[in-house]
């Protein structure tokens, strides 16, 4: 895959979707249409380290190709990072920054849709997700059923929960499942682990794609496996 040149991003709408995360609209001026694969990330270039490889933060696109130049991505804030506290304390409606991208190879081909999709997440691993499932609807894609299992720790981390709520409704087959691991409520209790391996105790045919932090990740492979599943039919996005 070709590396994408370096362009310039200005920032045209900023809104809080939680206590600690935030939506940042990004339009591209010197295009008409920004185009990209849902699951694919861009690369910011942030003015905090004088070494180029050091200002570089990564994040998976949120939003879905609408054929306009402007795409959306959620970062949460993390404490002691660097670039998320810039962003939060010094990027505002007008902010220029360089950019790179879309890039990746954490996307969908047919055949993941010829079979049961887990798309798998926890925090901001949500985004590419979200992109992938509105961009199904959008173009009313052929699909088995879907399962999106999103861990947090209470309601107040959930993301973009109300859309995901509604896509449930409107796109047949497509499963929103929500899980809390330190607070009771109506829904969903622990971990996003329990949630595939009682929906796949069939062991039916199905892909799996994985975004969140490490630790989440390393053990959904490892369980994913034990399942009987082939390492080929899981999919990472790593964070952090």
């Amino acid at each position: 895959m070709a590396v994408q040149p370096w362009r310039t991003g200005k920032i045209i709408r900023i809104e809080n979707e939680t206590y600690n995360t935030r939506r940042y609209w990004i339009q591209v001026p010197e295009l008409e249409s920004f185009d990209f694969t849902p699951g694919q990330f861009v690369t910011l270039d942030l003015p905090i380290h004088e070494k180029p490889a050091k200002r570089w933060r990564s994040y998976s696109i949120a939003s879905w190709p609408d054929g306009t130049n402007v795409y959306e991505l959620v970062i949460v804030l993390l404490d002691g990072g660097a670039g998320t506290t810039w962003l939060f304390n010094n990027a505002v409606v007008g902010t220029e920054i360089p950019f790179r991208g879309a890039q990746g190879v954490f996307t969908l081909e047919p055949e993941n849709l010829e079979k049961d999709l887990f798309l798998i997440c926890t925090g901001t691993g949500i985004a590419p997700f979200r992109s992938m499932a509105q961009h199904i609807k959008l173009h009313n894609t052929s699909h088995k059923d879907i399962y999106i299992l999103f861990g947090v720790r209470t309601q107040k981390d959930l993301l973009y929960h109300n859309e995901l709520k509604q896509l449930e409704k409107d796109l047949p087959g497509f499963h929103y499942m929500p899980t809390l691991s330190r607070e009771e409520w109506d829904g969903k209790r622990g971990y996003v682990h329990a949630l595939y391996e009682e929906l796949c105790c069939q062991k039916q045919a199905a892909s799996f794609f994985l975004c969140g932090w490490k630790a989440m990740i390393d053990e959904a492979k490892q369980r994913i496996q034990t399942l009987g599943y082939d390492r080929k039919a899981i999919h990472q996005e790593l964070y952090g």
